[in-house]
């Protein structure tokens, strides 16, 4: 029988090595790869194929979302699982809709893990149970009317988590290579999108809801 063959992809050393120890101790997998970025990852599936790719969506410069749609164009066989430590329903949505199989968060056990690759190798979406007991929730509560991180693209997204970080316009112009009147255009629109009057009421937002 062969072995499901497993790409890791995280710009942490520590969770990558603990990633291979958990799989490469299961005699139904095999990790042939383990990359810190998105361009090293699309560059290895490329020569390589693996049949899954475990995913960071949370990297920088090149963001597992990007990584993502990219290796689905050289590599359209192998199946991407993004990891996140994000509990968020937006992240795991834009991850699909850009090609993915499934979504796992960094709370998730080992089990849950290896039924996720078992499932996505099998051809099944899955999504954790985490996330899916967060979108039931949201469901049976309906439109309360409060602010919505599902209605913010991934740029908008990213500006959150940095601005969540404690970065001024200015760093956050830096860290994405984009120019400061940018970064103010996306938190103009992110304060429209979730119905905040001002920076400040979007800091309580992100701590309030430990985004």
């Amino acid at each position: 029988m062969n072995k499901i063959t497993i790409l890791l992809v995280d710009d942490h050393k520590l969770i990558r090595e603990s990633w291979a120890f958990i799989l490469n101790s299961d005699t139904r997998f095999e990790v042939i790869g383990e990359k810190s970025n998105g361009a090293e990852a699309i560059e290895f599936a490329k020569e390589n194929k693996p049949d899954i790719v475990l995913m960071d969506v949370n990297m920088i410069p090149m963001s597992g979302f990007d990584a993502a749609k990219q290796i689905r164009k050289v590599s359209p066989q192998s199946k991407i699982i993004g990891v996140s430590m994000h509990t968020m329903p937006v992240y795991a949505k834009k991850m699909m809709q850009l090609g993915a199989m499934g979504y796992i968060t960094k709370n998730s056990s080992k089990d849950e893990m290896i039924h996720a690759i078992n499932e996505v190798y099998a051809g099944n979406k899955y999504i954790c149970e985490e996330v899916k007991n967060i979108l039931v929730k949201q469901e049976m509560e309906g439109n309360t009317g409060k602010p919505d991180m599902n209605v913010l693209s991934r740029r908008e997204l990213d500006i959150v988590e940095l601005i969540r970080d404690g970065l001024s316009s200015k760093e956050i112009a830096m860290k994405l290579d984009i120019s400061l009147k940018t970064v103010e255009v996306h938190r103009y629109n992110i304060l429209k999108k979730l119905n905040l009057k001002n920076s400040a009421a979007l800091v309580n937002f992100i701590n309030t809801h430990g985004l």
